[in-house]
């Protein structure tokens, strides 16, 4: 399933949802301190704008993959997310489509004392897409994954309820999730290692299994502010099949991002596939 065709056809939905959610001017880009809170007795929690977009929904269905990602981000002053993070993810292409759901959502802020403030909360979407079959220009057929329905979304409590103060970007915080175009950073002092919250095997070629080669292939990986895997490159070769399998188990892998001065960024990462026979 192409991730390139998932990101297509949701950008459609959202800039238009977007619109609906009245979307601001994004302001500038310097990171800035700000204390966030969590919903309580002088906190008033955020408020999800409505998401009110076309969609067109597929002709058919070859496949209908449905599923629920849980998110942790921040709602600013501004009603704007930031640092949208996985709690839950499903480890397939719906994680693409929940980032790209939350960055396009706007909020009504929650409240300090009466006072617009940033709140940390969580936010389950649930997606109901389908896999349907295409065909381009010249007849070759490919698979694309369209959305059912406008997403159902729900906010909830912060996974860690407590009142802290971060480093965030005063911009829209947005990052290309499909290419992860921003500059990783290196890894030490301020800059905590990422997580791993869902992993995927790597299972054996059939040439692999009957040569009985066992070892580890090191794939090279940015993890993303998301905690998405981008630019997977095999760093050590184990064989040529199961490295092809390595870069394919990392792509789904799911991260809880690095974090500098509280705010995720990415970071450039090696994972080690391990690949055993007993």
């Amino acid at each position: 399933m192409s991730v390139l065709h998932v990101a297509v056809q949701l950008a459609m939905l959202l800039a238009a949802g977007a619109g609906a959610q009245q979307r601001g001017a994004s302001g500038g880009a310097e990171p800035v301190q700000v204390q966030v809170f969590a919903p309580g007795p002088d906190v008033t929690a955020p408020e999800l704008l409505p998401f009110d977009a076309p969609l067109n929904p597929p002709e058919s269905c070859e496949q209908e993959v449905d599923g629920k990602v849980k998110l942790s981000l921040l709602v600013d002053a501004a009603g704007r997310p930031r640092n949208i993070m996985f709690l839950r993810p499903l480890a397939n292409d719906l994680d693409r489509f929940a980032l790209q759901i939350a960055e396009a959502d706007r909020f009504t802020p929650g409240t300090h004392s009466g006072s617009p403030v940033a709140v940390e909360v969580s936010l389950e979407v649930e997606i109901k897409s389908c896999v349907e079959e295409t065909k381009d220009n010249a007849g070759n057929k490919s698979l694309i994954l369209r959305m059912r329905s406008l997403p159902e979304q729900r906010l909830g409590p912060p996974a860690e309820p407590y009142s802290k103060t971060i480093v965030i970007s005063q911009g829209t915080g947005k990052q290309d999730i499909a290419s992860g175009t921003a500059r990783p950073e290196r890894i030490g002092g301020k800059v905590w290692p990422p997580d791993v919250l869902k992993s995927v095997e790597a299972p054996y070629t059939l040439e692999a299994r009957k040569a009985r080669i066992n070892g580890y292939c090191l794939v090279s990986v940015i993890v993303d502010a998301h905690g998405m895997p981008q630019n997977p490159r095999v760093a050590k070769s184990l064989d040529p099949g199961l490295d092809q399998n390595a870069l394919f188990a990392v792509k789904h892998y799911r991260f809880k991002p690095a974090l500098k001065n509280g705010s995720p960024v990415p970071v450039m990462i090696t994972v080690e596939v391990n690949f055993r026979l007993y």
